[in-house]
């Protein structure tokens, strides 16, 4: 299925959750710390809040616990920047 990153298109699997699904096309850095360092997954459950991304115009949504749906439009800290 087909996934908007950061504007590019990009094919993933069906089931995996979003986080998964950028991890697996070389996404590492999700947000940014107020530092301005990258920030990515950790506990992969929800609990760190490290994979907060913008989805389909929501911000702040944790990716571990979003699965893929066909046309999903993702923003990470790159995009946003």
């Amino acid at each position: 299925m087909t996934i908007v990153v950061d504007g590019k298109s990009i094919e993933v699997e069906e089931g995996i959750s979003v986080a998964a699904a950028l991890m697996s096309n070389d996404v590492h850095s999700f947000r940014r710390s107020v530092r301005g360092e990258p920030r990515g997954p950790l506990c992969g459950m929800g609990i760190c809040h490290e994979c907060r991304v913008t989805i389909d115009g929501a911000a702040h949504r944790r990716a571990c616990l979003v699965m893929v749906s066909s046309g999903l439009e993702i923003v990470t800290a790159e995009g946003d920047a």
